[in-house]
């Protein structure tokens, strides 16, 4: 069951916008590496930063140069917040955790997957959808183990190195996917709750063709807690999201387009079929 090797595999796809990280506004930093993003909360002279998910695996190297880069030398994470533990949002972790000695935190129903004891369900190559979700099942369903590094996200939902913000429960895609909020100016870190890209189309994946759509479907278990997640965040009307998967988006194209995913969420996210399809 335990898999600490993740890091060391090689996933052949990648993105117009790897490697082109972007400050969306002034302490939220977008990195796109390879088909997923992190995320760095924090301003450059702010002196402390959180960075969210850890990317693809063999990134890790790319992850530290962008954080000096902007933080400069020495300066790691306060922390390390998970929106879940599929293998493109850990692949750098235990690489980043052998440099970085910081806590990670992750949802109580994701430390399963997160201390060894359990691995994700396999992916569905046979789920509605395109190329990537036909070849989904090479992808990595293994389970890592942190062991007592990944600690459960606070009970009163605050962020740990992150004031302002809260964590919000958000399964489906995963049973302890967690999204990301701040009320002050209503930005979001969404995770996988909901992509701007669609995820199973290769061709969208590597020219980035901005689509709001719901998690991405191979890996996506139960559709009707994701619907209801899409709807729960839907309802705080974000005005900012970063999402796991494509460009940032905001304003009038995230506000209209999140009702519509919201009220069509069976049409314009859930698939017509597949082995997680009721």
């Amino acid at each position: 069951m335990e898999n600490n090797n993740l890091n060391k595999k090689v996933i052949p796809m990648t993105s117009v916008s790897s490697g082109k990280g972007q400050f969306v506004n002034r302490d939220l930093f977008c990195l796109p590496i390879q088909i997923v993003n992190v995320v760095f909360v924090g301003a450059k002279d702010d002196g402390k930063w959180v960075l969210i998910d850890a990317g693809m695996p063999g990134s890790a190297d790319k992850i530290k140069q962008e954080a000096e880069n902007i933080y400069g030398k020495n300066h790691p994470p306060e922390a390390i917040i998970l929106t879940h533990g599929h293998f493109d949002h850990v692949g750098a972790l235990i690489d980043l955790l052998k440099v970085w000695k910081v806590p990670v935190y992750a949802h109580l129903n994701e430390l399963p997957y997160l201390t060894g004891k359990n691995n994700y369900p396999e992916p569905d190559p046979t789920v509605e959808g395109g190329l990537v979700a036909k070849i989904s099942w090479m992808f990595p369903n293994e389970g890592i183990d942190l062991a007592e590094q990944v600690q459960p996200l606070p009970d009163d939902h605050s962020v740990p190195g992150l004031h302002g913000w809260k964590w919000m429960h958000t399964p489906g895609h995963s049973e302890g996917h967690i999204s990301l909020f701040r009320e002050s100016d209503r930005s979001l870190i969404a995770g996988d709750a909901f992509v701007n890209v669609r995820q199973d189309s290769l061709y969208k994946v590597m020219t980035q063709g901005q689509e709001l759509t719901g998690p991405p479907r191979y890996l996506t278990t139960n559709w009707e807690a994701a619907k209801q997640s899409v709807l729960d965040l839907a309802d705080l009307k974000p005005n900012l999201a970063i999402t796991g998967h494509g460009y940032p988006i905001q304003g009038e194209q995230l506000t209209e387009g999140l009702a519509k995913l919201a009220k069509d969420f069976d049409s314009l996210a859930k698939p017509d079929y597949g082995k997680y399809v009721e």
